[in-house]
């Protein structure tokens, strides 16, 4: 075997910093009439002021401008610590592709460029940042923390993760999730990026596994990242087709059609079961369809960073 082919073969972003950098200023760029509109390319952030604190930070520009009181926090503040979780199993790596870019994503491509965009804000606020990815065994971990040294050896590992291509990896979230959990001591926000397509467990495991995550006070946000036009909607073709099932190897041979229907209900009842689970737990649950861009990852991080106190 030519091992430099095969490497040449398995190519993933060329540049995965310079992606998440134009990301997060298109996302800022694009922002209008929003509480975060007073976020600038150096991320001075603004969070909401509260009777009694000291009017001597209020940013009154910003008052000008949405009849709000925000007062500033300033770069050399850091309180905030993030955890990003990744699940790195075979089903992540759907559709198949070769190479990457802003449009053209699948499932682990999404979720390595998100993580990446979401770590350039918070190299920005000079705040720390913590990896984890895990498929059949607990890939890879890394504390929280804000060096640069730090930071580019994470973007190495998301690269990595992407063109892992992991054959028929199956995975038990809620065992590293666990384990996950017992190392983040400090108070700190969580992001968990999965497809959640379990294969042994049931539910219950996970989200007890997600309630042990909310330990010590953490938020935690579930990306719940999928395909929507194909793993929702179920929109192929009507000829015959084989599908397989990445992490078994499992297959079916059928017509689309045939089950097109009943297929949307289920899943559609998955994934509002999933919901709904998260509400009562008090998990945050945010749908991310991997052909819908990074406006609600970020914007979501926006929220929950002006709650996290």
């Amino acid at each position: 075997m030519n091992l430099q082919h095969e490497l040449n073969k398995a190519s993933g972003f060329k540049n995965l910093e310079l992606l998440a950098k134009q990301v997060v200023e298109g996302f800022i760029a694009g922002m209008h009439k929003s509480p975060f509109h007073g976020f600038s390319a150096e991320f001075a952030e603004h969070k909401i002021y509260n009777q009694g604190e000291s009017t001597r930070h209020i940013d009154w520009k910003l008052f000008a401008k949405t009849d709000k009181l925000y007062t500033k926090r300033y770069d050399d503040e850091t309180n905030l610590r993030c955890h990003i979780i990744i699940d790195n199993s075979s089903s992540m790596h759907y559709p198949k592709m070769d190479s990457f870019s802003i449009e053209g994503l699948n499932k682990i491509g999404f979720s390595a460029l998100a993580s990446a965009s979401l770590m350039y804000i918070l190299k920005k606020q000079r705040d720390a940042v913590g990896l984890s990815i895990y498929s059949d065994d607990y890939d890879y971990y890394a504390p929280e923390k804000g060096s640069e040294r730090h930071h580019q050896m994470l973007l190495n590992h998301l690269s990595d993760a992407v063109i892992s291509k992991p054959l028929n990896k199956e995975t038990e979230t809620y065992k590293y999730l666990h384990e996950i959990a017992e190392k983040i001591h400090r108070r700190s926000m969580i992001f968990l990026f999965t497809d959640m397509f379990q294969t042994s467990e049931d539910e219950t495991r996970l989200f007890e596994a997600l309630r042990h995550l909310k330990y010590n006070k953490h938020e935690v946000v579930l990306f719940h990242v999928f395909d929507k036009d194909k793993e929702l909607v179920f929109n192929f073709d009507n000829k015959p087709k084989r599908f397989i099932d990445v992490e078994t190897g499992e297959y079916i041979n059928l017509y689309a059609d045939t089950i097109k229907d009943n297929y949307k209900k289920n899943v559609s009842d998955y994934f509002e079961a999933l919901r709904l689970k998260c509400a009562q737990y008090k998990i945050k649950y945010v749908e991310a369809d991997i052909n819908k861009g990074f406006n609600n990852i970020l914007t979501t991080y926006m929220i929950e960073r002006q709650k996290f106190v």
